[in-house]
C-alpha cells in the first residue's frame, strides 16, 4: 500500500489533536490517556480526625470555652478590616480570625476587564479564594474564626522597604500574635506566628495554615484555552503533585459513607520540606512552612463547593508562660520562575509546561533572551520563528528538494497509476523503482513537518503559561497574544498561506485527495480562531518562510530533474 506525504500529513495532523487534547486533560488536572491513575496509599491516607475542625465546630468551641471562663461579660469584638498597600499587592486582611480575604495585584490586569487589576484573595458572590491560619488541639485556642486586635502601625509601605500588620488574640489560655509582613516589590508576606501560654498548665498546641477556594472554573475559561486551577504541592520525597477538586470532592463523600475508615488522600501527606499552593492561569498562592518543621498535609472538603489544602504542624508542649515562634512565607503573586525560585525550591514547577516540559523549558529562556532585546513579545516571537527555520534549513532544503523532483515526475507517476490501477502490488513496485531512478525520498517534505511539531506544541504550552506574555501587544489590533485574534486576520492569513504551499507541492491525482488537501487549511484556520495569536503568529511566519524557500528551490532544482 502506497504511502504518500499528504497521508502522513493526516496522520501527524490526527496525532497532534490527539496530544493537544491529552495535553489539555493533564493541564486540567485529569489522568494522561497513556498511564493509569496512580494507587491510593492506604498508609498516607490522613484520619479526618487529625484535620482542623470546620469553621462552625471551631467557632462553637471558641464560645463555649469563653463561656466555661466567664467571659461573657468582656466588651464586644470590634470587627474592622485593614489594608496594607505596597508598590505591588494591595491586602485586605480580616481582623476575624486575621484572615487575607482580598489581595489585588496592582501591575496585572484583569483578564476579563483589563481596565480593573487581577484579584487573587476574595470572597464575592461565588469566588471565595482565602489563606488562613490558627491553632487547633485544645478547646477553644485562637483560630481563624477569633477575633484579633490590630496593633497600631503604618498601612501603606511609602519611602520605606517593609511594611508589618501585627494582630493579637487572646483565648482557651494561649495569646496568638500573628506579624504579616510585605516588602517593597516583592509577592512573598512573611507570616510569623508567635504563641505564648498564659494558662497554668502545659499546652500542646497545633498551627495549621490553609489555602481554601471554591471549585468553579475560571471565568473565560474556554475549551480551546482551557487553563488548569487547582490544589498543587511539592515534598522531597513524592515531588511535585497536581490535585482537583474533584477528587477531594469524591474522597469527602466516600468518607461521608464510611465514617469508620479514614479520609483517604492520593497526595503525601506527611514531610518537614517543601509547600502547599493554589495554583491558577499565570498565578499561583503558596504556604511554604517553616523548613525542617514536621508537618501533616491534608486536603478536605469544607462546605459545598469550597475546598481546602493545608498543613498541619505540631509545635510540641509549651510550658506556662513559655512563648514560641514560627515563620512561613506566603507567595501570592504571577508564575515568575525567577521569583518563585527564590521563594523555595521548585515553587516554579507550578509553571506548567505539560509533558514537553524539557523542550518548553529552552524554547522560553532563547524567546526570554530576544525579548530583552526587542523589547517587544510579537517580534520576539517573529525572531525566534526565523531562528528555527535558519536550524531547520538543512533539512528543510533537503524535503523541498524532493517535493520539487516529485513535482517534475508527477505525469510519470499518474501513468503508473494508470497503467497498474488493477494490481496493487505492481504499483507499488513501479513507484518504488521510479523514486529510486529519480532519486526522490516520497518521505522527504515530512521530515520538517514532523520535527517542528513538538516545537509547536511546546510554544503552545508556553504561550499558555508564561505570565509574561499575559497582556503583551504586538500590533494594532493584537492587545495579547495570549488570547485569540479577535478580528480572525492572522487565522485567514495562515489560511492563505497553507492554501499557497498546497499549490507549491505536487498535486494529487486523485481528486478526493485533492479535495481533503484543500480542506485543511479551512480546518487548521478555524481550530485557530480559538488558539492564542502568538502561537498563530508562529505558524503564519513559519509558513511564509517556508513559502519563500519552498519557492527558491524549486526554481533552481526543478528544470534539472529528469
Amino acid at each position: 500500500m502506497e504511502l504518500n506525504k499528504r497521508t502522513l500529513l493526516w496522520i501527524v495532523f490526527g496525532a497532534s489533536l490527539f496530544l493537544l487534547w491529552n495535553n489539555w486533560m493533564i493541564s486540567t488536572g485529569r489522568p494522561s490517556m497513556f498511564a493509569p491513575p496512580a494507587p491510593v496509599s492506604a498508609t498516607a491516607a490522613a484520619k479526618k480526625s487529625d484535620l482542623p475542625a470546620s469553621s462552625a465546630a471551631i467557632a462553637a468551641s471558641a464560645a463555649a470555652a469563653a463561656a466555661a471562663s466567664g467571659a461573657t461579660d468582656a466588651a464586644p469584638f470590634k470587627r474592622e478590616t485593614v489594608t496594607i498597600t505596597t508598590d505591588v499587592v494591595k491586602a485586605d486582611i480580616d481582623t476575624l480570625g486575621g484572615v487575607i480575604t482580598r489581595l489585588e495585584l496592582l501591575n496585572h490586569r484583569d483578564k476579563i476587564d483589563p481596565k480593573k487589576n487581577q484579584v487573587l484573595f476574595q470572597q464575592e458572590g461565588t469566588r471565595k479564594f482565602l489563606a488562613q491560619t490558627g491553632l487547633v488541639g485544645a478547646p477553644g485556642l485562637p483560630n481563624h474564626t477569633s477575633g484579633f486586635t490590630a496593633k497600631p502601625g503604618a498601612r501603606v509601605l511609602g519611602d520605606g522597604n517593609q511594611v508589618q500588620l501585627v494582630l493579637e488574640a487572646e483565648q482557651g489560655g494561649v495569646k496568638l500574635v500573628k506579624t504579616f509582613t510585605f516588602k517593597r516589590g516583592d509577592y512573598t508576606i512573611d507570616v510569623r506566628h508567635d504563641v505564648t501560654n498564659v494558662s497554668a498548665a502545659p499546652l500542646a498546641p497545633q498551627l495549621y495554615m490553609q489555602l481554601v477556594h471554591d471549585g468553579n472554573k475560571p471565568e473565560g475559561d474556554t475549551w480551546f484555552n482551557s487553563s488548569y486551577t487547582g490544589p498543587t504541592l511539592y515534598t522531597e520525597d513524592k515531588h511535585y503533585e497536581k490535585l482537583t477538586f474533584e477528587k477531594i470532592e469524591k474522597a469527602d463523600a466516600a468518607h461521608v459513607k464510611n465514617p469508620a475508615a479514614p479520609l483517604e488522600q492520593d497526595h503525601a501527606t506527611k514531610a518537614d520540606n517543601g509547600w502547599i499552593a493554589i495554583s491558577q492561569h499565570f498565578f499561583v498562592s503558596a504556604f511554604v512552612p517553616q523548613d525542617k518543621q514536621q508537618r501533616d498535609i491534608f486536603t478536605k472538603k469544607i462546605d459545598t463547593n469550597l475546598y481546602a489544602i493545608g498543613v498541619l504542624e505540631q509545635l510540641g508542649t509549651l510550658a506556662p508562660g513559655a512563648t514560641l515562634s514560627n515563620t512561613a512565607k506566603l507567595y501570592s503573586g504571577p508564575q515568575d520562575e525567577k521569583a518563585l525560585t527564590k521563594v523555595a525550591p521548585s515553587l516554579e514547577l507550578v509553571k506548567d509546561y505539560g509533558k514537553l516540559t524539557m523542550i518548553a523549558k529552552p524554547l522560553q529562556a532563547v524567546m526570554s533572551f530576544l525579548h530583552g532585546v526587542l523589547g517587544n513579545w510579537g517580534w520576539t516571537i517573529i525572531a525566534f520563528t526565523i531562528l528555527i527555520k535558519l536550524a531547520l534549513f538543512p533539512l528543510s532544503a533537503a524535503g523541498y528538494r524532493s517535493m520539487a523532483r516529485m513535482k517534475v515526475v508527477t505525469p510519470k507517476m499518474t501513468a503508473i497509476r494508470d497503467k497498474y490501477k488493477n494490481d496493487p502490488q505492481k504499483l507499488n513496485q513501479a513507484m518504488m523503482e521510479l523514486y529510486k531512478t529519480e532519486k526522490i525520498n516520497p518521505f522527504g517534505g515530512c521530515l520538517p513537518i514532523l520535527i517542528q511539531m513538538p516545537i509547536f506544541l511546546a510554544l503552545y504550552w508556553v504561550l499558555n503559561a508564561s505570565v509574561e506574555m499575559r497582556g503583551a501587544p504586538w500590533v494594532g489590533w493584537i492587545h495579547d497574544l495570549t488570547q485569540p485574534d479577535p478580528f480572525f486576520v492572522l487565522p485567514i492569513l495562515y489560511a492563505i498561506s497553507m492554501f499557497v504551499t498546497f499549490k507549491l507541492n505536487p498535486q494529487p491525482t486523485d481528486p478526493v485527495q485533492a479535495k481533503m488537501m484543500l480542506f485543511m487549511p479551512l480546518a487548521f484556520s478555524v481550530m485557530f480562531f480559538f488558539f492564542p495569536s502568538g502561537l498563530v503568529l508562529y505558524w503564519v511566519v513559519n509558513n511564509v518562510l517556508s513559502i519563500g524557500q519552498q519557492y527558491v528551490i524549486t526554481k533552481k532544482f526543478a528544470p534539472n530533474t529528469k
